[in-house]
């Protein structure tokens, strides 16, 4: 009997860390066959990624190029899928989340007739220009998805009043705590000393800022509220992991190159990142994945957006939005450094995105999606 086919595609660095633990599962049961394939949307970034996963991808498209467009990427994606699916015939193709490789690779695979499983399903902002492309690209996508993996219960929820009709709607809990939890273990034994804690005196405060919708002046509003935040707090350090596109890279440099107790840095590899995120005293961000990895750490995060398709970390208090004015910024960042009070309230001590057993529970469904045996009988939904 033939063995099913899984095809993983994947293209940006978060996309990436996500997905490992399930390429890990998958290429770890011996009744699939499981092909990896990158898009390299993102590249650099992206190939880091795969070193510390150990993943060795079947199939590269490499498409990243300078100041590539949503069209390039969504062209190319759909023609170089198209010619692999023909090559290998696959049972179902495994997407990921919003990204304009999940659009396109998705739209690929319904083109011919392939079952997709879509992670992370079910995520959603109700405004189509925020994030953007990404709420257009999770939203289309779940509307030709056959497997939808949905990280909460409040995911599963939004997928049920949108009236989208699904073999499968299962909640998972988020497969990048299961990623998250495998990194911490791994630095403990290769690298522990990047987890000492910083100077007591001192308040690191990460930050992350990368949204399309945020180029320009939000980004400007954001970075002068941490120099002026800064200036008047000797005891705090700002460490930044610069994203590599250039309209944001000009405008963090310009108005933060010349601080003393800022630094602006490359973009970090998972190892790095996820270090700082435990040192960490506070982190300021537009990053969907850091909204789920910040309360394992039980670090409170004030999110530069103006909505987010991730409410349950707001709910449970360990996220603020924050928008991108100057002044919500600075007051958020100013009553967290000296209201101890106001600070201890936004830490939690559970993550209510995910335990570290998506991986096991996608992998459940999907062996009797086939009609195989689950390989975990005794777990069910996540539930937090």
């Amino acid at each position: 009997m033939k063995k099913p086919t899984l095809l993983i595609i994947f293209g940006t660095r978060p996309e990436a860390i996500k997905m490992a633990p399930l390429v890990q599962t998958f290429r770890n049961d011996s009744s699939f066959q499981t092909k990896v394939i990158i898009t390299a949307q993102h590249r650099e970034m992206l190939d880091q990624v795969l070193e510390l996963f150990s993943i060795q991808e079947d199939y590269d498209f490499n498409l990243m190029k300078e100041r590539q467009t949503l069209e390039s990427i969504t062209t190319g994606v759909i023609d170089k899928l198209s010619q692999v699916i023909l090559q290998e015939n696959p049972d179902m193709i495994f997407v990921h989340g919003d990204t304009t490789t999940t659009f396109a690779a998705s739209l690929s695979a319904f083109y011919h007739h392939i079952p997709i499983a879509h992670v992370e399903a079910g995520l959603r902002s109700y405004d189509m220009q925020n994030p953007f492309p990404e709420e257009m690209n999770r939203t289309l996508c779940d509307q030709i998805t056959s497997l939808h993996f949905c990280p909460t219960k409040q995911a599963k929820e939004n997928i049920v009043q949108s009236s989208v009709q699904s073999s499968l709607l299962y909640v998972t809990g988020n497969t990048v705590v299961d990623s998250l939890l495998w990194v911490v273990s791994h630095i403990q034994n290769t690298h522990p000393s990047l987890l000492e804690q910083s100077a007591a005196n001192e308040k690191r405060i990460l930050v992350t800022l990368h949204r399309r919708e945020s180029w320009g002046q939000p980004i400007e509003s954001v970075c002068n509220a941490l120099r002026d935040i800064v200036l008047q707090n000797s005891d705090v350090r700002v460490i930044f992991p610069v994203h590599k596109n250039p309209v944001v890279r000009e405008s963090v440099f310009s108005c933060l190159g010349d601080l003393a107790n800022v630094n602006l840095v490359e973009p970090m590899d998972y190892i790095h990142f996820v270090a700082e995120m435990k040192n960490a005293y506070l982190i300021l961000s537009d990053s969907g994945g850091v909204q789920e990895e910040a309360p394992t750490f039980g670090k409170p995060v004030l999110l530069t957006r103006s909505v987010t398709e991730r409410p349950e970390g707001i709910r449970c208090g360990v996220v603020k939005l924050v928008g991108t004015q100057y002044n919500n910024v600075y007051k958020e960042l100013h009553s967290l450094i000296h209201q101890t009070s106001y600070y201890q309230a936004m830490v939690t001590s559970e993550n209510p995105f995910g335990d570290g057993q998506a991986s096991q529970r996608i992998q459940n469904q999907v062996r009797q999606y086939f009609g195989f045996e689950p390989a975990h009988s005794c777990l069910g939904e996540f539930t937090q």
